[in-house]
């Protein structure tokens, strides 16, 4: 019997990485990130600025539309609208989850995907299984709510406990789930999120360096608040950069705590984080004016002086401490798995 991740079954990675390198790679990786994020607007679509997609080669939109947001939504057809009016107007990215609203975000978006609307998608959700058989029956649920054979990127979602890297590249794990389902042409490409701890998501990074495995993708808070409070844009972000993985950032507006703090305005932070050298900001757009002034933002964004960017942190600094604007990091508000274990199956 194979070995989960066997010379056979393993990605090819260009040099060995030694805890001592993981560890000692530094913000200093990054050099300015107005001038990353400038450089990685590929092109422009329908006035989108499309970045590349780390090691992937792929050009996502610099925006992505949120799945939790457009299941909240209360009327269905409107959350169609939404999504397709996104597609439409230049966005391609879209983020869901298998456990988003019990479902029902994926439900309404394989709605909205019908009709031709697939082919405009770059399309993207997660999963919680951790065991191989799990993570398989929650990749076919979901592809049947999606109502497609395949998603273009499958990520690990809630990687928050210290255990989670090495329950999903485990035997029998869900990492080979994933792998399974990749070569069977259900999915293209593989990453994983997390809002708790950079140093679980470090420890995540270094699990799949030690299986010589290639992560495309990974997805986590990069805010205004972040970059002062166990920062995940000072610790995780270089690592990203030097090893050219794609970088999803989410929680711009920290699913409005921040804007709770009335320090900045939602055009300020998506700014910041579309500054940052993020391949897509995602964002969460639960009526058609809040898509649009995403939209607004990503057509006239340019990058920001650095006097701009201090400008920014300054103004948050101080609400940002104790961490109460990010309880994602904080409490375990934002944590599904840990209200419902059963999904970690």
């Amino acid at each position: 019997m194979k070995k989960p991740f066997s010379p056979e079954n393993r990605e090819r990675i260009d040099s060995p990485f030694t805890r001592r390198q993981f560890l000692e790679t530094s913000v200093g990786t990054i050099v300015a990130g107005s001038l990353l994020s400038s450089a990685w607007a590929a092109e422009i679509r329908n006035g989108i600025p499309y970045r590349t997609l780390g090691n992937t080669g792929e050009k996502v939109s610099c925006i992505g539309l949120g799945g939790y947001h457009l299941g909240k939504q209360s009327d269905e057809q409107e959350s169609i609208r939404i999504i397709r009016a996104g597609l439409d107007e230049g966005i391609n990215f879209l983020d869901n989850c298998w456990d988003y609203n019990d479902g029902e975000s994926e439900i309404r978006m394989g709605k909205a995907l019908r009709d031709g609307y697939r082919q405009k998608a770059f399309l993207m959700t997660k999963i919680d299984g951790r065991t191989k058989k799990g993570s398989a029956r929650q990749i076919d649920e979901s592809l049947r709510r999606l109502q497609t054979d395949h998603v273009d990127l499958l990520q690990f979602h809630e990687v928050i406990r210290d255990t989670d890297p090495d329950r999903i590249f485990s035997a029998g794990g869900g990492m080979e789930a994933a792998v399974e389902a990749r070569e069977k042409g259900k999915l293209r490409y593989i990453g994983f999120t997390g809002h708790k701890s950079p140093d679980i998501h470090l420890k995540m990074l270094e699990t799949a360096f030690a299986h010589k495995f290639t992560l495309n993708t990974v997805q986590m808070p990069l805010n205004v608040m972040d970059a002062h409070h166990d920062s995940f844009e000072k610790k995780v972000l270089p690592v990203l950069v030097k090893h050219n993985i794609g970088v999803l950032g989410m929680k711009p507006m920290g699913d409005s705590l921040i804007l709770q703090s009335k320090t900045v305005e939602p055009v300020e932070c998506l700014q910041y984080a579309l500054n940052l050298p993020t391949s897509v900001v995602i964002t969460g757009c639960d009526s058609l004016p809040i898509l649009q002034q995403a939209l607004k933002v990503a057509r006239t964004f340019q990058p920001l002086t650095q006097t701009q960017v201090a400008a920014l942190l300054a103004k948050t600094e101080k609400a940002a401490q104790s961490g109460q604007y990010e309880l994602y990091k904080t409490a375990h508000n934002f944590d599904g798995t840990f209200h419902n274990p059963q999904w970690l199956e």
